[in-house]
């Protein structure tokens, strides 16, 4: 009942860029739409070859390569994901495969944008209870697969990609490094973002999603910071869900966060749904914006109209 830390964190995204410009080639919209209403100017976006459990799984092996560990090493592998095409094997099982991964636990987690938060805090609780010592926490979606690519209002949304940590018990006496988990979701605005039908599309209510995002989780992402005892003014980062620039400014205002470094890697990947959180945390730690030890908020929300959130330590 030590609690756990993560201790290395690496992203993989695909080598395609799509720019706004490529976009207004393909829909009715423009570089200066898409910028001005989302901030978004750039994404990625895999090739049909490209699986979502390969782009999971070459984040995980950059996080575990930065961990010094080997898939030996790996008894729990959970992935974040809401655009598998197929339901078995899941997405982490094939991960685990890729990886050579002998034996672990395997299970995937679906709850779309905050998927990541999600699977982070059910690891650090497998990993408190004893029923895993060392675990590949991975967020990986490939939205490109449930886009509608006539739909001007979602498809200069979205981007392709992964992220992923390596979470491990902490040793007897150590501080953990994860803090507890707020979590909950809002069941009767289910409908404000899908991905229903067959096949699959993406859609959603996007001005209800700004509202609730924008009113309501605000004071949720404070009391994510009080159940770790850390102020929003003593934040070294901030990492959103990176769904659109006009909600992760403004949330990011109304918590407090002013010394914090905040997450705006939408800008350049797009709505990677519950891939945006590792993938923007690990490029903070790349490049140098938070050191080892800093204090930083995950906070995932959108589909279900869920929400999870945590404070952790950077590796």
């Amino acid at each position: 009942m030590n609690g756990s830390r993560i201790v290395a964190i690496g992203h993989y995204q695909p080598a395609r860029v799509l720019t706004n410009d490529d976009l207004a080639g393909m829909v009715d919209t423009s570089d200066e739409w898409i910028r001005s209403r989302v901030g978004i100017r750039t994404r990625r976006i895999a090739g049909p070859d490209e699986p979502v459990d390969e782009l999971a799984a070459h984040a995980a092996a950059k996080a575990l390569a930065a961990a010094g560990l080997t898939p030996d090493d790996i008894d729990l592998v959970l992935v974040a994901t809401s655009t598998a095409i197929d339901r078995s094997p899941n997405t982490a099982a094939r991960v685990a495969a890729r990886l050579g991964i002998p034996g672990p636990a395997a299970l995937d987690v679906n709850v779309v944008c905050a998927g990541f938060t999600h699977a982070l805090a059910t690891a650090d609780h497998t990993l408190r209870a004893g029923a895993a010592t060392r675990a590949l926490v991975i967020g990986a979606d490939k939205m490109s697969d449930v886009t509608d690519w006539t739909d001007r209002s979602t498809c200069v949304l979205v981007g392709d990609g992964a992220g992923a940590a390596v979470v491990t018990a902490c040793p007897p006496g150590a501080e953990p490094g994860i803090g507890p988990v707020l979590w909950g979701s809002v069941p009767e605005m289910g409908h404000a973002v899908r991905i229903e039908g067959t096949p699959p599309r993406f859609a959603q209510e996007g001005q209800s999603v700004y509202r609730w995002a924008t009113t309501r989780l605000p004071a949720i992402a404070r009391q994510a910071c009080e159940k770790a005892g850390v102020a929003p003014e003593d934040l070294a980062g901030v990492v959103l869900h990176q769904a659109n620039l006009r909600i992760i400014e403004p949330l990011a205002r109304k918590l407090g966060a002013a010394n914090a470094v905040i997450a705006r890697d939408v800008t350049e990947s797009g709505n990677t749904s519950a891939a945006s959180i590792p993938l923007a945390f690990s490029k903070l730690l790349e490049q140098g914006a938070l050191r080892s030890g800093d204090p930083v908020l995950l906070f995932g929300f959108g589909g279900n109209l869920s929400y999870a959130g945590q404070i952790v330590r950077c590796p």
